[in-house]
C-alpha cells in the first residue's frame, strides 16, 4: 500500500494543512520579507506523516475537521521547528536536499525561526479549544526538549546502552507520533480505551520510524536521504546500528576511534561499511518490525476496518521506506 492510498481518506484535509502553511508564509510577505523567505524555505516538502496520523486517528469516531485540522497543522509545525533547531545545534548544512536555515541565514536566526515556529504551533493547538490537547502539546514539547538535551549530554559517550537509545528516541520521535494520534482520538471524542490504543499505536510506530531512520543513515545514499550518510556519527550520536558495531568489535572499531578524536572522514567511512553488514541491518529491522507489530496489536478493537487498514498500511510503509 503506497502513501496516496493510505492517506486517501484524509487527502483533502492534508491539502488544507499545506494551505495553512502557505498562509503562514504569505502573511509575512509584505510585513516582514526576511521572515517570509525563511518560512518559504522550511514550510515546503516533508512526509506529513504526523498530521496524517492526527487526521486518521480522528476518523474512528466523531470526525470534526474544524478541530482536527488545527491540531494536524500544529503537529507538523512542531516537527519542523525541532528540525530547524536540530540543524542549528548540529551545524548541519543540508536537509531534504537543500541548504539548512542555519547554513543560509546563520545559527542565531535559525534558533529564532525555530522559536517562532514553536509559537505558531502552539497557536494552532490552542485553536482546538481543547485544554487536554493543549496540555498534551506542551508536555510533548517538554519531552522532545528533554530528549534533545539527553542526546547533547551523551554526545560521543561510548557507554550508552540500548535502553538509553530507546529512551532517547521515545522522547525525540515517538512522543510526537503519540501526541498526533492521541490528540486525534481526543478531538474526535473517542472513548478512553480507544484513546489509549491510538496513543500506543503512535508511540510504537514512532519508535519503528526512528529505528528505520537510523538504519538509513548507514544504508541510504545522499541522493535518497537528502543529506549526507553517517550524519549521526558526525554529530557523535550513537544509534542502534552503531551500538551493534560496538558490541561486535568491542576492542577496536572506527566508532571508538572517531569519538576519541580520530580522522573523521575515514572512520565514518569504515563505520558505514561495517554497519551495512546484513546481519547488523537485519537485526535492526527485526527490532523495528517488533515495534510496528506492537503498534497494530490492538487495532482490531477499533471500529471501521477501512481506517484500521490505513494504519496497518502506514506501519508497513514505515518499515519498507527508503528515505
Amino acid at each position: 500500500m503506497d502513501l496516496s492510498t493510505i492517506y486517501a481518506a484524509v487527502q483533502k484535509e492534508l491539502a488544507e494543512v499545506e494551505n495553512q502553511f502557505r498562509l503562514i508564509v504569505e502573511t509575512e510577505r509584505t510585513t516582514f520579507p526576511n521572515l517570509h523567505q525563511m518560512l518559504r524555505h522550511v514550510l515546503t516538502g516533508g512526509k506529513v506523516i504526523r498530521p496524517a496520523l492526527t487526521l486518521l486517528a480522528g476518523k474512528f469516531y466523531k470526525y470534526d475537521a474544524s478541530r482536527l485540522l488545527p491540531m494536524a497543522t500544529a503537529s507538523e509545525l512542531l516537527h519542523i521547528a525541532t528540525l530547524v533547531h536540530d540543524d542549528a545545534i548540529d551545524k548541519s548544512d543540508v536537509r531534504r536536499w537543500r541548504q539548512t536555515v542555519n547554513k543560509i541565514w546563520g545559527e542565531d536566526k535559525a534558533i529564532l525561526l525555530g522559536d517562532y515556529l514553536f509559537a505558531k504551533a502552539g497557536e494552532f493547538a490552542a485553536a482546538t479549544d481543547s485544554v487536554r490537547a493543549v496540555r498534551l502539546f506542551t508536555q510533548t514539547l517538554a519531552t522532545i526538549s528533554q530528549g534533545e538535551l539527553r542526546q547533547s549530554f551523551d554526545a560521543r559517550n561510548l557507554n550508552q546502552t540500548r535502553e538509553d537509545y530507546l529512551q532517547r528516541i521515545s522522547r525525540k520521535t515517538a512522543s510526537l507520533f503519540a501526541m498526533a494520534t492521541e490528540t486525534g482520538a481526543i478531538l474526535s471524542q473517542a472513548p478512553e480505551q480507544s484513546v489509549e490504543i491510538l496513543r500506543d499505536y503512535g508511540y510504537n510506530l514512532g519508535i519503528a520510524f526512528q529505528i528505520v531512520d537510523d538504519i538509513l543513515d548507514f544504508t541510504g545514499s545522499e541522493q535518497e536521504m537528502g543529506k549526507p550518510v553517517g550524519s549521526d556519527l558526525t554529530q557523535g550520536t550513537l544509534t542502534l546500528p552503531a551500538m551493534l558495531i560496538l558490541e561486535r568489535y568491542p576492542e577496536d572499531n572506527p566508532i571508538k576511534r572517531l569519538f576519541q578524536g580520530g580522522d573523521a572522514a575515514e572512520n565514518i567511512r569504515q563505520a558505514i561499511e561495517l554497519g551495512r553488514d546484513p546481519s547488523i541491518i537485519d537485526r535492526c529491522y527485526e527490532l523495528a518490525t517488533e515495534y510496528s507489530d506492537c503498534a497494530c496489536q490492538k487495532l482490531h478493537l477499533l471500529p471501521n476496518e477501512e481506517n484500521r487498514q490505513a494504519l496497518r498500511g502506514l506501519t508497513d510503509y514505515v518499515i519498507r521506506r527508503k528515505k
